[in-house]
């Protein structure tokens, strides 16, 4: 129930941020526009809390329906305008004016995107290094001569630091199904380049990882099984386990790696096991039952220990992101832009079919998302926030009537027309735009569901 909780707080939190951010666009704009708000309401339906503020006194909400939310302005098309504030309704302004106005919701959604990675950048993130592990036997990468420890430098002269860009940037080749040349090093200092041709890889279905599509894996050293710290309170502790104590055996079995003693818990929850080790020379015995925790629905078995973490392990695996003010914003702008197209690019192989519709995610996959980047740390969640907030954006700039796109689509007519568009035009695109939203939703939750049954 815990688990369940912090999954929804966390996605709360990001929805609640993403919708006030990109309505507060909308408003701001519309204000410096001198149009009239008369609410600003986060979620649709009746609401549940509201103030007036402001000489104007605009209705702050919080309504029934959380998914979404809303800037109401003064508007003749929606009721009756008094003479005297006939110059501040929405409809009467400018077509620029209302261009804008629309176009600051998602403009604040990528604003959003900018301003967190920028932070990020100029703050660091620890981010694991592009350090291979053993390739997947039979795979692309062993084919084309991958061997473990070799460290990625750069795919086709793009410099790559960390693992993450790794899986970017080849996630990208592979949508457009180029080559990729790798220059690699090994352990050695000897410098290699290895081509994959990606233009064979499937690419309809990415809910994977690209990178174990193709047969990357990340090194792991093989870690001693020395505890290095427990959790205060926990089971280890409550049993007698200190940090330091060497882990020799479980149920008989002897161990020799840290992976082996983390397997062995985790397929015990809730059962007794007879746990060997070694403390400053002396051997010790004692069972211990681990716990019972819940990892996105299935039990596995937890203790409260860490592994006695290897300092020279540590610095060869793992690098610093780090950039000064100006970098770090000019880093921030790229990787939205890029991000921004990438999710155009995707949703266009969709309508295509060259993408299967199975990578479209709804709200309980989100949700999920947001507590396990949320589990992962700050600026995991930070990562998470922004990339919502670009898909946000993206979404929102589709020219589909009821979304701001579809709005921008009709203030370009009436630009290139010389007048609005007729009632008539508007109504019909009305309909087909719910339709099309009725069908995205639609997709999306058989998506959720379909993950939640398959696990």
């Amino acid at each position: 129930m815990g688990n369940f909780l912090f999954y929804l707080g966390a996605f709360a939190l990001a929805l609640g941020l993403l919708i006030v951010v990109h309505e507060a666009g909308h408003f701001v704009v519309a204000r410096w526009c001198g149009v009239k708000v008369l609410r600003f309401s986060v979620g649709f339906g009746k609401p549940l809390l509201s103030r007036r503020i402001g000489r104007d006194r605009t209705e702050l909400a919080l309504a029934a329906f959380p998914l979404g939310g809303y800037v109401k302005m003064l508007d003749e098309r929606e009721g009756e305008v008094d003479q005297a504030e006939l110059p501040r309704a929405f409809n009467r302004q400018s077509v620029w004016k209302r261009f804008i106005i629309v176009l600051a919701g998602p403009v604040a959604n990528f604003a959003l995107a900018i301003f967190m990675y920028w932070v990020l950048f100029v703050h660091g993130v620890e981010e694991p290094r592009p350090v291979l592990g053993k390739p997947e036997a039979q795979s692309m990468v062993e084919q084309a001569g991958f061997q473990e420890g070799e460290l990625v430098r750069s795919i086709n002269g793009q410099p790559i630091d960390s693992w993450q860009e790794l899986r970017w940037e080849l996630l990208q080749q592979a949508l457009a199904k180029s080559g990729a040349t790798l220059e690699v090093i090994n352990k050695r200092q000897e410098i290699s380049f290895r081509k994959l041709d990606l233009a064979s890889l499937d690419t309809s279905d990415l809910e994977g990882d690209i990178l174990q599509q193709i047969g990357f894996r990340i090194y792991r050293p093989q870690l001693p099984p020395i505890i290095g710290k427990i959790t205060p309170g926990g089971v280890a502790d409550l049993a007698g386990l200190r940090e330091g104590d060497r882990i020799l055996a479980i149920d008989g079995v002897p161990i020799e790696r840290w992976a082996q003693v983390v397997a062995v818990i985790r397929e015990a929850p809730g059962r007794p096991i007879r746990l060997d080790a070694q403390r400053q020379g002396q051997a010790i015995s004692l069972t211990i039952m681990p716990a019972e925790a819940d990892d996105r629905g299935k039990r596995i078995g937890r203790i409260g220990i860490a592994v006695l973490e290897q300092t020279d392990d540590r610095a060869a695996l793992l690098i610093i992101v780090k950039y000064g003010p100006v970098e770090s914003l000019v880093k921030a702008v790229g990787l939205t832009w890029e991000t921004s197209a990438f999710s155009l690019t995707m949703l266009g192989r969709m309508v295509v079919g060259d993408v299967s519709w199975k990578n479209l995610s709804g709200p309980v996959t989100i949700a999920d998302y947001a507590g396990q980047s949320a589990k992962l740390g700050l600026a995991y969640y930070i990562k998470f926030l922004a990339l919502i907030s670009i898909s946000l954006g993206v979404l929102n700039l589709l020219p589909i009537p009821l979304l701001d796109g579809g709005h921008l689509m009709y203030y370009i007519v009436e630009i290139i027309k010389g007048g609005p568009v007729s009632e008539r035009v508007m109504e019909i695109g009305q309909q087909i735009g719910l339709a099309l939203l009725v069908m995205l939703m639609a997709f999306a939750f058989y998506n959720d569901i379909n993950r939640l049954v398959s696990g």
